[in-house]
């Protein structure tokens, strides 16, 4: 889809480089149609990268889309500039009235804390519950997954013996769920986390559906059956270098991580890593567009909030 945003922004050089239909709010003002409305709560440290891996999988498709960037007002970034988060992204204070038919929570580095620890804790809440009454479908990504099934439902998280880091292949449970529309039988997907969501304690919530699992990684993706809620586990909006990075960084660190699965070839760092999960990747997102946000939200985002259209569950 077309997405909208500012010229300014660091992605959109990148997007045009790879033909990916950036337009710019000139030119949008200009289209007579009622775009879609995506708001992006940003919780990764690396926030210009996430941005860009986001929005590359949002863009190059018919329908305009109009998106928000969201910040947390109480964490203070270390490692994106005070300029480019006034320029670029609002806080839940600005945009408290508005409503959006999809929205997408990252994943953020805090998993070795207990949710109620994290300092944003109390904010995130407000969002997720600001989601429940004003977003059609709302798709949260790795720990913004656990954050949401343990506020909404009640499930743990539980650490793993070692960090689930790699490219996994993932089997579909439910090949008629449209958002696996165009999928193979099997599909990869990067995962890197140090604690997982179990599929037994999922399961035994009836508002839930469980759609893929991998053997390696474990529980990968489910949804709320109203389909208002999407919870993945790994990361298909990454780049080919994202895990790359990760492990250096943790290596550099003196951390001695473990090299990551299925990634670089002949297990080696010094070769450059297979990029083999894009397609689906690309597939996924559009797929929740256009079924699960296109295709059943209001054409008046006015609806979602006095026809009771926000459907998620009211914690």
């Amino acid at each position: 889809m077309p997405i909208k945003i500012p010229a300014d922004l660091p992605a959109c050089a990148a997007l045009e480089s790879e033909n990916i239909f950036v337009m710019t709010e000139d030119r949008a003002v200009r289209q007579d149609i009622r775009p879609l409305e995506i708001a992006i709560v940003n919780l990764m440290p690396t926030k210009i990268a996430t941005e860009t891996q986001l929005l590359r999988l949002l863009g190059n498709s018919p329908i305009q889309v109009n998106i928000t960037l969201l910040r947390t007002a109480e964490h203070q970034s270390r490692h994106t500039s005070a300029q480019h988060l006034e320029r670029f992204y609002k806080t839940l204070a600005e945009i408290r009235e508005s409503s959006f038919d999809g929205m997408i929570i990252t994943g953020a580095p805090v998993e070795h804390l207990p949710f109620e620890e994290v300092d944003y804790w109390d904010e995130l809440l407000e969002i997720m519950a600001f989601a429940q009454r004003r977003v059609y479908s709302t798709l949260y990504i790795c720990w913004a997954a656990q954050a949401a099934l343990y506020h909404f439902y009640g499930i743990p998280k539980h650490p793993l013996p070692a960090k689930v880091s790699g490219v996994f292949e993932h089997g579909i449970l439910h090949p008629e769920c449209r958002l696996f529309r165009g999928f193979d039988d099997t599909f990869p997907a990067p995962h890197s986390r140090h604690t997982e969501v179990r599929a037994a304690d999922a399961a035994a919530v009836p508002e839930l559906r469980l759609l893929a699992r991998s053997e390696e990684a474990g529980l990968a993706l489910l949804e709320r059956r109203d389909h208002s809620q999407v919870f993945m586990t790994g990361h298909l909006e990454y780049d080919r270098d994202t895990l790359d990075a990760e492990y250096r960084r943790d290596r550099d660190r003196g951390l001695d991580p473990q090299i990551p699965q299925h990634y670089y070839p002949g297990d080696n760092p010094d070769n450059v890593p297979h990029m083999y999960w894009r397609a689906h990747a690309h597939l996924f997102y559009s797929n929740w567009l256009n079924y699960y946000v296109y295709q059943e939200t209001p054409f008046s985002l006015s609806a979602i909030v006095e026809e009771g259209m926000g459907r998620s569950p009211r914690a």
